[in-house]
């Protein structure tokens, strides 16, 4: 990394990326970290070996994301990015949906992310420092997918909140963009990909560039955003997902 651009030096910068002991999250932080930028982990459960960077909490629980920050803030003082990756799909058929899930969708999707960002946004415009979010949406969050109404309407809500924080926290000198990951393989989809390669097969013939993405394709991403590179960037939803939404039909089986 010797000779990356300035611009994308993230050196002297300290960074939380939630949701990132493994997947999408696990790659964003890697980015990070390659970049030069110090960055705390978070997971639910502990992976060994036990490592001090990785800081365990339930985000489901009212005062998870307090209590993460708090930790954070902790062993990293000059924390000045997050990014909010936590997430999950518990969605069934629409007319078999009860409320337990649904609340449980919005708790960890939206109402974690939102006192995430006003927890840390207030730690730091308190100290007069400058700082950027970014909130991991997804392409569900303007394209509905089939039985999956809370997550899509989870997602979409992500989108908002992405353009509403960055008016509320701009005076304050916080960038707040967000990514939209298309269909990536990960542990939350690996296992529907594995049993549907006919569903796949489909989704594929309909991204430009003919392929399902890697976690690694997001990292690029978050990387930008958290930079200097994207200092007059706000209120933004950078998309990921190999052109899959650029088209109506995609590409005709040959």
């Amino acid at each position: 990394m010797e000779n990356r651009p300035p611009n994308f030096d993230l050196s002297g910068h300290a960074a939380l990326v939630t949701g990132s002991t493994r997947g999408i999250g696990s790659a964003m932080a890697d980015g990070l970290t390659e970049a030069g930028a110090a960055v705390l982990r978070h997971g639910t459960r502990a992976t060994p070996p036990q490592n001090p960077s990785v800081l365990l909490q339930d985000l489901l629980q009212p005062d998870g994301p307090s209590l993460l920050l708090q930790a954070a803030f902790a062993i990293r003082p000059s924390l000045n990015l997050l990014v909010c990756n936590a997430g999950s799909f518990f969605d069934v058929p629409f007319l078999q949906m009860d409320r337990a899930r649904y609340e449980k969708t919005m708790r960890l999707n939206v109402e974690s992310v939102f006192f995430l960002v006003q927890e840390f946004a207030r730690r730091i415009s308190e100290q007069k420092r400058e700082g950027a979010v970014v909130l991991v949406s997804s392409t569900n969050g303007f394209q509905s997918e089939e039985d999956s109404v809370a997550y899509d309407t989870s997602k979409g809500a992500l989108v908002m909140l992405t353009r509403s924080l960055a008016l509320a926290l701009g005076p304050m000198k916080i960038r707040v963009n967000g990514i939209a990951p298309g269909l990536i393989r990960t542990p939350l989809t690996q296992g529907w990909m594995d049993r549907e390669p006919d569903r796949v097969r489909h989704v594929e013939q309909k991204i430009i560039l003919g392929r399902t993405g890697k976690a690694e394709d997001c990292a690029g991403a978050c990387v930008f955003l958290c930079s200097a590179a994207a200092a007059y960037i706000t209120g933004e939803i950078l998309t990921v997902d190999g052109g899959l939404t650029t088209t109506q039909i995609g590409r005709f089986s040959k």
